[in-house]
């Protein structure tokens, strides 16, 4: 699959939504990530279903989804209603995997699993057939601005190696910039989540460049 970023509004000036969306929109990001935290299975609250309708509204961008939340099964719909084009939750959350994938795809919208750093890869092997997405966090899930865990580099080929030659994307969350990117690609991951790194970046347009490589280069 084509490499392809996505920008983590978590790193957002919240107070100028609309105006950072076009930013991204004008640096020819692939996608907008969403970190959806509940406070009860990470120890952090962002925001929910709100804010990504009214993006929805501003803008015609794939919308990716990160459920940090403990049931992620009973918002489902909700999310999807919302605007999402991708949902991706967590295998150690509450809700059935199974019933959860089946549940997103039954509203026509894409479905990833997410692996904390502690789960290995070959958890998530009996999903794969039902699996658009397969995230694998590169720090502990909760907070932006943390440091690449470089350990997780072998999951990251285990994951790809599992994907096949499946139309999955293998996707890397956490520590991403310009130096990190190059280890998880050789490492397989083709979905590239960054936030910090994207919006502290003098110019945006080449931050996305420096992880991606221009859409030129794509085709």
């Amino acid at each position: 699959m084509n490499r392809a970023v996505s920008a983590s509004i978590l790193s957002a000036d919240f107070l100028h939504l609309e105006d950072e969306v076009r930013r991204l929109e004008e640096a020819n990001v692939d996608m907008l990530h969403f970190d959806v935290m509940d406070g009860c299975f990470v120890p952090n609250i962002s925001f929910g279903i709100p804010v990504l309708q009214a993006i929805r509204k501003t803008t015609g961008m794939f919308l990716d989804v990160h459920l940090m939340i403990r049931d992620p099964y009973a918002y489902i719909e909700e999310f999807v209603k919302a605007g999402a084009d991708m949902i991706t939750f967590h295998l150690e959350s509450d809700s059935d995997p199974l019933r959860t994938l089946e549940r997103i795809h039954s509203f026509g919208c894409k479905a990833g699993l997410a692996l904390k750093p502690a789960t290995p890869a070959g958890a998530a092997q009996p999903f794969m057939e039902h699996l658009d997405n397969l995230l694998v966090m590169t720090v502990e899930p909760g907070f932006g601005g943390q440091s690449y865990l470089h350990d997780m580099n072998d999951k990251i080929q285990k994951a790809a190696e599992m994907r096949g030659s499946r139309p999955c994307y293998v996707q890397v969350d956490g520590g991403i910039n310009a130096e990190t990117v190059q280890e998880a690609i050789a490492a397989g991951a083709d979905l590239l989540v960054a936030g910090s790194y994207l919006f502290r970046h003098p110019d945006l347009a080449e931050g996305v460049n420096s992880l991606r490589g221009s859409r030129e280069a794509l085709k």
